[in-house]
């Protein structure tokens, strides 16, 4: 595989996806693969993760196998995959959804070179056709794709992934790369020992999301306090989960009784409701949708300002996917979580009758959750570090670090705990160490004889609780650790051993007590919206965008997305020039839908006697305005739009939301080179006729359930409703 060293990967890059740069740890990873190395990468959705076995493949000799577990998702990248390629060949999937003709289309076309990727689901890499027929294929490399499946401990846990490394063993070995957007050190383990690629190199990339603020408040009035965080922020998208449907419904029927635009959303309403329902709040005929956190919304709306979880979810993994809905857009994003131990208690009580190792594994995972909730330390960091990263300084953008608890020395502590766990030679979780620290002679330090030890009661002024925090806070200073092997095993990590040797002044701070709920929190929700935006010019904008949507019977954010009018609230076009120059607006979007935006603003610069500040731009309109062009220019070119993404270090999500605002101001883009990849042309239709002839709202959702969430992925119903709003609206 020496190829890698004799070509130039940039201009690979400009000649198959026509980006010209690479993003992140792509061009690293790309040239491992290349090498021949095994390779784990852990990249935050949108990241550009596709890149890195896309480009590979069709460089390397032979046919790349791509494990993936959705067919929707297959379908996905195949057509994205044939966009940028003349052949249509070039890649193909095998699973369920194929006939016989089909497949053996597929089969021939492997055979005779054609095909550099192949995707497949596990379930159909275990069949013996399958297999026999591999055996026959030069194979460049193994991806597998969402590898989190593979692991216990991860969020999506797939039995049939487990499977993966003896029948590609059975096939014949290759290089393997494994991919996934969230894994803790844990489920990495997992997925590294499973698939027997300990010794690969590994590439990580930042969870880091900086315009999230995130905050815990007591579970005290929880309604009252929901309504009026609501009521102060009028006219803004929120998404707020229950633990249960009962009290998703009673919720939502309370807002709107306190006149707030609420609706439902759970498995168990009618797939018509639940359509009707969303497409609503995508149309913005309602601001608030609340769900049970047992059913993810995939919801792609890119201007939710705020994510409030009435109950806190089972795992930090599901808090961290469930508020990255909030914000996608890179503007204001709240994430506001209530916390009573309660909760805790009844997820416990769910995992009765399920299997032990299962039910340690939830409660492991639930007492992270704890943790997080309890702490004082600045929440990204803790986020951060739940997922292995390390974060310098504090966000100064969460409650924890915009009201901080006052500190104390935490020298001696930390030593006890050291000393504590090096006694019962790193073989017990926190729990258990808290208890030795603070006497308490328990049925499970007795068994150990561990109040036998010198260690035992030396910290009984503190209670479990207090010792548990230091532990907590040891952990992310990672002087100590949770063992890879056995989860929650806490082992003293290096700088531990040499913090022993030479302790230093370490400040620590109490935990949050949620029992103590009679203050009331002024600042609900961190800092509000740059004072750049003129707010009284922005609803005024979004009335005028509202009533011109009802005009054409189109969706308010096809006509512009937020971040267009902010913009506008901030530049004052009043030219068809400088309305081309704003975030998200396009020529054929300025000219359909401008004239009466322009005539507004200038009506109100007139009677505001405002002074346009032209030569102040504001810097980060310049990038947004850079990067319209850039995606523009990109999709002429017909570049992947997984290359397009990492290029510009957006997730697909956010690219998406970057198109569908191009698109929306009028500019008609052509992704039919993309979308022929991963659709075929029946598919398409289905879902354009859809949106043509059925849809009501453009709601996401909807189409998902009326489409059918097994035969389309929410990408791919995305793309195709962009086509629609490009070839109708624009």
């Amino acid at each position: 595989m020496s190829v890698s060293t004799e070509i130039s990967l940039p201009e690979v890059l400009k000649k198959h996806f026509g980006f010209t740069s690479f993003k992140g740890n792509q061009e690293y990873i790309i040239r491992n693969v290349m090498a021949g190395n095994d390779t784990f990468v852990l990249m935050p959705t949108g990241g550009g993760k596709s890149l890195c076995y896309q480009l590979p493949a069709l460089i390397l000799e032979g046919t790349a196998i791509i494990i993936s577990p959705l067919i929707a998702l297959m379908k996905n990248q195949v057509d994205s995959m044939r966009s940028f390629s003349e052949d249509d060949g070039v890649a193909h999937f095998l699973n369920s959804s194929l006939n016989k003709a089909s497949i053996t289309k597929v089969k021939n076309d492997i055979l005779g070179g054609r095909t550099k990727l192949l995707y497949i689901a596990p379930e159909s890499l275990t069949k013996e056709d399958n297999i026999q027929f591999l055996k026959q294929v030069k194979i460049s490399f193994y991806a597998i794709d969402e590898a989190h499946c593979i692991s216990e401990w991860g969020h999506d846990f797939r039995p049939e992934y487990r499977r993966i490394r003896p029948i590609i063993n059975d096939i014949g070995s290759a290089p393997t790369i494994a991919l996934t957007a969230t894994a803790t050190p844990k489920v990495q383990h997992d997925i590294q020992k499973n698939l027997g690629m300990l010794e690969a190199n590994v590439f990580k990339s930042s969870f880091r999301r900086s315009n999230l603020y995130y905050e815990v408040r007591p579970k005290k009035n929880v309604t009252k306090e929901i309504i009026k965080y609501i009521k102060n922020n009028h006219g803004k998208s929120g998404i707020i989960y229950c633990l249960s449907r009962k009290k998703v419904e009673e919720l939502a029927e309370t807002l709107k009784v306190n006149g707030i635009k609420a609706l439902p959303y759970h498995a168990g309403l009618d797939s018509t409701t639940r359509s009707t329902n969303q497409d609503k709040f995508l149309l913005e005929e309602v601001d608030v949708i609340v769900a049970t956190i047992a059913f993810g919304m995939g919801i792609d709306k890119p201007d939710v300002r705020f994510v409030i979880h009435y109950d806190i979810p089972k795992s930090l993994e599901g808090y961290y996917q469930e508020t990255g809905r909030a914000g996608r857009d890179g503007g204001e994003g709240k994430c506001i979580a209530f916390y009573s131990y309660k909760d805790i208690q009844k997820l416990e009580k769910f995992m009765q009758g399920k299997p032990i190792a299962e039910q340690e594994i939830g409660k492991q995972l639930l007492l992270e959750t704890v943790a997080y909730a309890e702490s004082s330390v600045c929440r990204p960091k803790q986020l951060l570090n739940y997922f292995g990263e390390e974060m310098k300084g504090s966000c100064e953008n969460c409650d924890n670090c915009l009201h901080p608890k006052t500190n104390f020395e935490g020298q001696d502590y930390v030593v006890k705990v050291l000393q504590t766990i090096l006694a019962v030679k790193e073989k017990f979780k926190a729990d258990h160490i808290a208890s030795i620290l603070s006497g308490i002679k328990s049925s499970a330090i007795k068994s150990y004889n561990h109040h036998l030890l010198d260690v035992f009661g030396s910290g009984n002024e503190k209670d479990e609780k207090f010792w548990n925090m230091v532990i907590r806070q040891a952990l992310i200073a990672r002087l100590i650790q949770k063992d890879i092997e056995n989860y929650g095993l806490l082992k003293i990590d290096p700088k531990g051993l040499d913090y022993l040797q030479h302790p230093f002044s370490i400040s620590l701070a109490e935990d949050n007590d949620y029992t103590d709920t009679d203050e009331e929190e002024e600042n609900l929700a961190g800092p509000e919206r740059p004072g750049t935006v003129d707010e009284e010019l922005f609803n005024i904008l979004k009335n005028l965008r509202k009533k011109i949507a009802k005009q054409f019977n189109l969706p308010p954010f096809v006509i512009f997305q937020d971040p267009s009018l902010e913009d506008m609230a901030i530049q004052y076009p009043i030219t068809l020039e400088e309305l081309q120059n704003i975030t998200g607006v396009g020529a054929g979007k300025a000219k359909r839908y401008g004239k009466e935006f322009m005539e507004l603003i200038k009506s109100y610069v007139e009677e505001k006697e405002i002074i346009r500040p032209q030569d102040m731009v504001v810097k980060s309109v310049i990038n947004k305005s850079g990067l319209k062009v850039y995606i523009i220019q990109s999709i002429d070119r017909k570049l992947d739009l997984e290359d397009i993404a990492s290029a510009k270090n957006l997730d697909m999500s956010n690219l998406l939301d970057e198109i569908e605002a191009i698109v929306n101001s009028g500019t008609r883009l052509n992704l039919d080179y993309y979308i022929n990849n991963i659709l075929d042309k029946d598919h398409q239709q289905e879902i354009f006729n859809y949106f043509r002839e059925e849809a009501e709202t453009e709601s996401l959702e909807a189409a998902l359930k009326e489409l059918g969430e097994d035969n389309y992925t929410e990408e791919e119903i995305r793309l195709m409703r962009i086509k629609f709003f490009s070839e109708m609206g624009n």
